[in-house]
């Protein structure tokens, strides 16, 4: 195939989506992958160790593979299909063997240490001399320094980690997408909100059939778990949820995970102990804020501790609403969202419901961006010169200063074969390209919400709000840096547990008075937030908030003691364990038959993604909460200090040390007081 007819072989500015076929895939990352090779051969050869002469062209050619790879492994998480998913597994071990060779290659490794120890290092700006200190770590944590039969054994390892982790993810969505359930008497599902009717009567419809069917995709499954009074079809869903990719449920067998699950968290821990780590919680935080596993236990023990006898009294607050009102003895795992609504309901009135009218997802978008200008005077304007995936998919600029400084893809809607949840991922990564031109970055924004029905707008929960907010912090991140060297520019180099704060941070402007006034208008009346409103839901903001911090807590320090402790000779250890840390922080009711762990795609769905790292969410709001209480000190919209947090936590990237970033804002270090009062835990 020559060059002019694959897409992906082209230099695009941007990733021509509308021509991208599984065909093009694999036979272009494979030449760019051989290409890359032959380049880094060439540099070695000629011998000369210049910033210029080796950190650029290697990071021309990263970028390069990047810019071909990253739309299509965005594409499978989207729109996936099989041919898309054969040839995007088809590639990944090819990637992950190209990238372990590039990791452990002694003579380049000795190249940026001869680099690292030159007089030039000096005169390179901060950016650079970060990201060669970098990549000398990452080469370690490659295992440059291992034996050559190590490192064939390492290389071997990468490979399958890689392919069982894509392995993971395939089987979890598979589950997702396979379940449905299709109800023709209306009367089955009283309690469901309109909207949620609306939505499961267009699936059907969808579907060539009659009545409403019920999926898994959070549109659909959560309105039945909060609002619908059948407390059997509750159960029903509730049960096929949690035992997705389980032996256990409707589909027991069926894309079961277990084994898959044991074998990534062996070779986990056999890549670490090549690497002379005990365990991978050891590894993972090499390039983390936090110094060690221990450091980490202790710090969300010290959480569970101040927060577990608030959400014990939350809960029993909620047995004895649900007993007193509605004669319940017990509430089972598929009650606790039903009556914690009606509870919210009854001592705050209100409802998510009632907010859902008031958040058009236009006017939600609109205002998101006026938020965005306020703080950080940028300008946000859609476009519609960029090729998209789907017709859902909008497209927008940031403009500085009159300048355009990044372009984005939003992808708001639930759809069949898309990824379930919301995230944030770089398309296009700001750096400075060889002759002098600056690469603008480029983020995809995605999302799973409730699409449009019929000519009516999406109508957004608070909730989805927030996690709107969230993404599109990431994204800041990512779009507003000032780094021009790509290996440290937006949220690459940034510590894990760090990279959460930006996003995290954003979500408070989805409870102040000043912005909600922006991003809220009635669908129909086009009011805004009413005030009665606004106070009952400022009022209700806390409500259940250490509920919410256990289960937080529990997938945390699950995660952490499993990387820590995991041990190929004992059975049933990841249940144990799961089991422990559960007596410890759970107040909630768990069915015997709940297998979360199997659809846990954090922290196995990819060779590392959150893996021994999903405590940075906790670690990270705590970074957060105390950001923002300089706002709430002040002004929300105060431009000074939304300036000095662009200029120092967005604009560095991962150019600096995350705690030094943090305290050149905050001008001190965090305090874990700032969350436990923004959640309303401590006084």
């Amino acid at each position: 195939m020559s060059q002019s007819s694959n897409p992906l072989l082209q230099n695009h500015e941007l990733p021509p989506f509308d021509q991208i076929q599984a065909h093009h895939i694999v036979p272009a990352i494979e030449a760019i992958l051989e290409d890359n090779q032959k380049i880094v051969a060439s540099i070695l050869k000629a011998n000369k160790f210049t910033y210029a002469a080796l950190a650029q062209p290697l990071e021309e050619i990263s970028d390069r593979l990047s810019k071909a790879w990253s739309p299509v492994n965005h594409m499978n998480s989207v729109v996936s299909n099989d041919e898309l998913r054969e040839a995007v597994n088809t590639c990944l071990p090819k990637i992950s063997e190209y990238e372990t060779a590039l990791g452990q290659n002694q003579d380049l490794y000795q190249a940026f240490e001869a680099l690292a120890n030159s007089d030039e290092f000096n005169t390179l700006s901060m950016a650079q001399k970060k990201s060669i200190n970098n990549s000398l770590r990452d080469f370690r944590l490659f295992g440059v320094a291992l034996a050559d039969d190590k490192k064939s054994q390492f290389a071997k390892l990468s490979k399958q980690l890689s392919e069982i982790t894509s392995q993971f993810g395939d089987q979890v969505m598979d589950a997702t997408d396979a379940w449905s359930y299709l109800i023709t008497d209306a009367a089955e599902l009283a309690g469901l909100p309109d909207s949620a009717l609306s939505l499961a009567k267009q699936a059907a419809e969808t579907k060539g059939k009659e009545g409403y069917l019920l999926t898994l995709d959070a549109p659909s499954y959560i309105p039945v778990m909060v609002h619908c009074e059948n407390r059997a079809l509750r159960k029903q869903l509730s049960l096929a949820m949690t035992t997705r990719a389980s032996d256990k449920g409707p589909q027991a067998g069926q894309f079961d995970n277990s084994q898959l699950m044991v074998q990534i968290l062996s070779l986990r821990k056999a890549l670490a102990q090549l690497l002379s780590f005990p365990n991978f919680a050891e590894q993972s935080l090499a390039t983390k804020m936090a110094d060690t596993p221990e450091q980490v236990i202790d710090f969300l023990n010290d959480l569970a501790a101040q927060s577990k006898a608030a959400a014990q009294s939350e809960f029993a607050d909620l047995e004895a609403f649900a007993a007193e009102n509605y004669h319940v003895d017990a509430l089972e795992p598929w009650d606790v969202a039903f009556y914690a609504e009606k509870q919210k309901k009854a001592a705050f009135d209100i409802s998510d419901e009632q907010l859902r009218a008031y958040f058009p997802a236009p006017v939600v978008i609109s205002g998101l961006f006026q938020v965005a200008n306020k703080l950080f005077g940028i300008e946000v304007k859609e476009i519609f010169d960029m090729s998209t995936w789907h017709e859902d998919v909008t497209t927008y600029a940031i403009y500085k200063d009159n300048k355009m400084i990044a372009r984005f893809y939003l992808d708001l809607y639930s759809r069949s074969k898309k990824r379930g949840g919301a995230w944030m991922d770089d398309c296009r990564v700001r750096r400075q390209l060889s002759d002098g031109s600056l690469q603008l970055p480029v983020a995809y924004l995605v999302c799973n919400f409730p699409g449009p029905i019929g000519d009516a707008p999406a109508l957004l929960s608070h909730n989805d709000l927030q996690t709107l907010f969230h993404e599109f912090g990431h994204g800041l991140h990512h779009m507003l840096t000032r780094v021009d060297c790509a290996a440290v520019s937006g949220i690459n180099g940034v510590a894990w547990d760090a990279v959460e704060l930006p996003s995290q941070f954003l979500e408070n402007w989805c409870w102040q008075r000043e912005s909600l006034a922006l991003i809220s208008s009635h669908h129909k009346s086009g009011e805004s937030l009413p005030a009665e409103l606004l106070n009952k839901m400022l009022a209700a903001r806390n409500f259940q908030s250490a509920m919410t911090m256990a289960r937080q807590l529990e997938f945390a320090l699950f995660d952490m003691r499993l990387h820590m402790e995991f041990s190929d000779n004992e059975e049933h250890q990841v249940q144990r364990i799961l089991d422990e840390v559960r007596a410890q922080v759970c107040v909630t009711p768990v069915s015997p038959d709940n297998r979360f762990q199997l659809a846990f795609t954090h922290i196995f769905g990819s060779p590392v993604g959150y893996a021994a790292g999903y405590y940075s969410y906790k670690w990270a709001e705590v970074l957060s909460a105390d950001a923002f209480s300089l706002f709430e000190e002040e002004g929300i919209f105060n431009a000074a200090t939304g300036e000095k947090f662009l200029s120092t936590i967005l604009a560095n990237g991962g150019s600096q040390e995350a705690m030094d970033l943090f305290v050149a804002f905050r001008g001190r270090e965090p305090s874990v007081d700032a969350l436990l009062k923004q959640d309303g835990i401590a006084a």
